[in-house]
């Protein structure tokens, strides 16, 4: 796992269909919501251009969601929650999503806050397993 530019990158043993199908399992298991889940790959062959398989997945809890914005705004920029997975030109797969260390600095938010946006790592670990 890597994070850079406050993106953290994470490495999926799965192709990226099977991942997203993996993460919408168990959000669906968690009951939290989502939003949409946006095929890249599919979008840009509608145009003629290629891509490597690409989905992003945005996802939340509103309660928590709107508690963030009422708070902060700005924080809307950045939720709901998003999950991209993605090959790269090696083949590779992997998951991508905001640091939420970053997060709480962009928006100065307190620990207590961070907490609603912090939930990520834990479902793609229940992903991978």
């Amino acid at each position: 796992m890597s994070a850079i530019n406050g993106i953290i990158n994470q490495i999926s043993p799965y192709p990226v269909t099977e991942t997203i199908d993996r993460l919408v399992s168990v959000l669906q298991a968690k009951e939290i919501t989502i939003f949409a889940r946006i095929d890249q790959r599919l979008e840009a062959e509608k145009v003629g251009l290629n891509l490597h398989p690409t989905q992003l997945l945005l996802f939340g809890n509103p309660k928590a969601g709107t508690l963030l914005m009422v708070a902060e705004p700005a924080i809307a920029l950045d939720l709901p929650l998003k999950i991209l997975a993605w090959e790269a030109a090696d083949s590779q797969v992997w998951v991508s999503y905001n640091d939420p260390n970053y997060l709480k600095q962009r928006f100065s938010l307190s620990d207590e806050w961070v907490k609603n946006i912090a939930v990520i790592a834990p479902l793609i670990e229940q992903m991978l397993a």
